[in-house]
């Protein structure tokens, strides 16, 4: 009996702690549990026309979204003004292993200062804002391989810089804008323009700052009513240490695209320019079942430099409700090279994807689809036919 009155009186200790701190602050662990099965093929044409083909079955993680767990919150510091961060990281849910390099919090680690007056300052590694602000212009919500737009739009792609320094305005009248700077991306990066030199890869910051793959992320956007309109410019300058000196190529990509609801249907569209290199996040496939080589373009690099190297891109979609828990969802990319670039044969690649995602509660969701890409990364006869079906739970 002593030992259960001491237990009790440590509660009650505790919970008078947490709610004395929750007059001043908050504290939140949530996370995303995403795992399916995926099947993936891919043919393609090589030099001597000899058809190569791969295709591949398995257990896939974070098909819908990427599983994860992380802990945010927030701290008042008086008037209007309030100390914000979030910690997330991300795994690989069907063998437990880090995702994002290994990192413990490779999906986010920013600390920053947050004002309803005057907008929000983070620092730390965070995703730039053609991943923020193009995500729910998405039909596919930067997710489900292929499917989603950052595989003909790359810089919408999940794109995340280290490093890096974001403002973003407050929303004023359903607009809000923003402006960010990375020191050091600390990503791979692929130099085709350099002779010698196939791939470079920072593992930890360096000095000064110049050796270093840094970036630009600037974006806007207004929501009011059904409508939502956004654009963004990215732009990576290359390492000036490298061998063959610094590259002569800046990879710059620019992005506008919005949304209407109708009520019964939303319809989205997008259209990009791409110029001077190439911006890569996730792979086509995910967990066990992604693309190496030439099926992920650069090697498994984050980044592409490489003179030659333009691109348009479109985007349609739509999605619309079915019944009271369920949503259909589709869209058509066309991705056009301008002019050759790498000595490949390039032709417009087509992405052509439909998904359907059934609630079964407010936190847990059966979700499949199916996607089919012709002239797959812009290479002529290259093709790409994913398919899947998972459940995700979020908590």
């Amino acid at each position: 009996m002593n030992s259960l009155r001491v237990l009790s009186c440590l509660l009650m200790m505790l919970a008078g702690i947490g709610q004395s701190y929750a007059q001043q602050s908050s504290l939140t662990l949530y996370g995303i549990v995403d795992l399916g099965l995926q099947w993936q093929k891919i043919d393609l044409r090589d030099a001597k026309s000899n058809e190569l083909a791969s295709q591949r079955i398995g257990v896939a993680s974070g098909v819908q979204s990427g599983s994860r767990w992380g802990l945010r919150g927030q701290e008042s510091l008086g008037g209007d003004l309030r100390a914000v961060f979030v910690l997330e990281n991300g795994f690989d849910a069907s063998n437990g292993t880090a995702s994002q390099g290994g990192r413990l919090f490779g999906r986010q680690s920013t600390v920053g200062l947050q004002s309803d007056r005057l907008g929000q300052l983070d620092l730390g590694r965070q995703t730039n804002l053609a991943t923020k602000y193009f995500l729910a212009i998405d039909p596919f919500g930067q997710s489900f391989g292929q499917a989603n737009m950052g595989a003909s739009f790359g810089s919408t792609n999940t794109v995340r810089y280290s490093n890096m320094v974001l403002y973003q305005t407050p929303s004023i009248n359903g607009f809000r804008a923003g402006a960010g700077y990375s020191f050091d991306i600390q990503a791979s990066q692929l130099y085709a323009d350099n002779p010698g030199l196939l791939n470079a890869k920072n593992e930890s910051t360096d000095f000064p700052s110049m050796n270093n793959p840094r970036a630009v992320t600037l974006g806007a956007t207004y929501a009011s009513g059904p409508w939502l309109v956004s654009a963004s410019y990215d732009q990576v300058m290359g390492n000036v240490s490298i061998a063959g000196g610094a590259p002569p190529s800046i990879p710059r990509a620019w992005v506008v695209g919005g949304l209407y609801d109708f009520k019964v249907v939303k319809l989205s569209a997008a259209y990009g320019q791409g110029s001077g290199g190439a911006f890569f996040g996730q792979v086509p496939g995910t967990s066990g079942v992604g693309g190496t080589g030439k099926f992920t373009v650069t090697g498994g690099s984050d980044v592409l430099f490489e003179q030659n190297f333009r691109n348009r891109a479109y985007l349609l979609g739509a999605t619309m409700p079915v019944g009271g828990s369920g949503a259909l969802f589709g869209s058509w990319q066309v991705m056009q090279p301008v002019g050759e670039f790498s000595g490949e044969v390039t032709a417009n690649q087509q992405i052509f994807s439909l998904g359907y995602s059934h609630s079964l509660s407010a936190r847990t969701d059966l979700y499949t689809y199916a996607s089919y890409a012709k002239n797959y990364a812009m290479v002529r006869d290259t093709s790409s036919s994913m398919a899947g079906m998972g459940l995700r739970h979020r908590f």
